[in-house]
């Protein structure tokens, strides 16, 4: 399956069935994201951005409501084996918990994950690594690096695939607006490749993506 668009319908986490929740653009709303264009989401704490993120990528079912890929293709009724596909061909994510291997490098943890795609060659991923300032830092595990290095080498795996929506939690929180002009710059470069939609999300520091769609969760 191509996806070209995502569509949230009256969706609603269940843990806010029986809350006031604050106004939203997204919860109990109808709201479409579109491949090609940019979004940034912002949020305060706890109103469920991470969920949505994880509902998205089908991570998580704990809702209310229906996400559609394609305006009519229900995501609860996504096999198993048809997620696996979607998630190496068409929906790459960054989680807030960045999941690292704390143990492997900074290579060998992008590695890991392009040696299944072959998207990027070594040598984009270590112009990336450098252009992002922790090239030095290459071959040092990944557990001794500070969360932003950490945030600039998960950026990194995860355009390390072909995709159609990029799923980012959060994916600047620790970087200074340098190093998040640079991600930014990246992610724009590896989504237009695609064609794909970015979905970023944040609760302060927003990725710095010109001409980008605000919601407010």
């Amino acid at each position: 399956m191509t996806i070209e668009s995502i569509t949230l319908r009256d969706t609603l986490p269940r843990v806010f069935r029986e809350e006031s929740i604050p106004p939203s653009d997204v919860w109990k709303k109808s709201l479409t994201f579109e491949r090609g264009k940019r979004y940034l989401i912002e949020a305060a704490s706890g109103t469920g951005k991470s969920s949505l993120c994880a509902y998205i990528f089908g991570a998580r079912t704990d809702y209310d409501g229906q996400i559609l890929f394609n305006r009519q293709h229900d995501i609860s009724t996504i096999s198993p084996d048809e997620w696996q596909s979607l998630r190496r061909s068409s929906i790459a994510y960054l989680p807030q918990e960045l999941a690292l291997f704390p143990e492997m490098t900074a290579l060998q943890n992008i590695m890991l994950k392009n040696s299944l795609t072959d998207a990027l060659t070594e040598k984009e991923i270590r112009n990336y690594l450098d252009e992002l300032g922790i090239g030095h830092r290459t071959d040092y595990p990944v557990g001794r690096m500070s969360i932003g290095q950490q945030q600039r080498v998960a950026i990194i795996r995860a355009i390390c695939q072909p995709f159609s929506f990029l799923l980012l939690d959060e994916p600047v929180s620790h970087l200074d607006a340098r190093n998040n002009a640079i991600a930014a710059r990246i992610l724009m470069h590896e989504a237009a490749r695609y064609d794909a939609a970015i979905i970023a999300t944040s609760v302060g520091n927003q990725l710095l993506l010109p001409d980008s769609i605000l919601i407010k969760l």
